[in-house]
């Protein structure tokens, strides 16, 4: 009898404990680190497919020198760049990725915008495979960024509400905020190219 109580109370137990979000707080902070590696995946693409296009188009524009070389620099830059380990709690850490990513593709933007002037280079069958790649990479981009806001929101929300809150502070409290996309003013404005 003692044994079948025993077993009704750890099945109650069990039962409550799984109902109740315990195992919420450690399924959405992997949920955030997946997502976050889908980003860096997608940047990453984008950043071994600009030498090509720079090269492609350094035959047809080599005039456009300076175009070219703020691409070149602004991909040294993010190529260079050392993330710490904890980047998603960051925010400085976060921001300064975010700032040389979005340099990137603003110097893409112009590159993009320079072409236009170039019939022949628009018409280059290498040209125009590397801009689809690059135009289905942005893309790519722009989904893993909407998925890893998605995840950092669920989590976030999570560890601030109720019963979230409790449990992290319980049993998860080293997990920490995590830092998130943010738009600035300046790459809300259109890149302003001088012909």
């Amino acid at each position: 009898m003692k044994t079948f109580v025993k077993l009704s109370f750890l099945s109650v137990v069990l039962s409550l404990l799984s109902a109740c979000g315990i195992n919420n707080i450690p399924t959405y902070d992997e949920e955030v680190k997946a997502s976050w590696s889908q980003v860096l995946n997608q940047y990453k693409r984008r950043s071994d497919l600009i030498p090509n296009l720079v090269n492609t188009v350094k035959g047809y524009a080599a005039q456009e020198k300076e175009v070219l070389v703020a691409v070149t620099e602004a991909r040294s830059k993010v190529a260079n760049m050392q993330l710490p380990k904890d980047v998603l709690t960051n925010p400085n850490a976060f921001q300064s990725f975010q700032k040389n990513q979005g340099a990137l593709s603003s110097a893409l933007s112009k590159l993009m915008l320079v072409v236009e002037r170039y019939p022949d280079l628009k018409s280059n069958q290498n040209f125009l495979a590397l801009q689809s790649q690059l135009e289905g990479t942005e893309n790519r981009i722009s989904v893993a960024r909407r998925d890893y806001i998605q995840a950092v929101k669920e989590f976030n929300t999570e560890i601030r509400t109720f019963p979230g809150r409790i449990w992290h502070s319980v049993m998860y409290s080293e997990l920490e905020l995590k830092e998130n996309f943010s738009v600035t003013e300046q790459e809300q404005q259109t890149p302003e190219v001088k012909f």
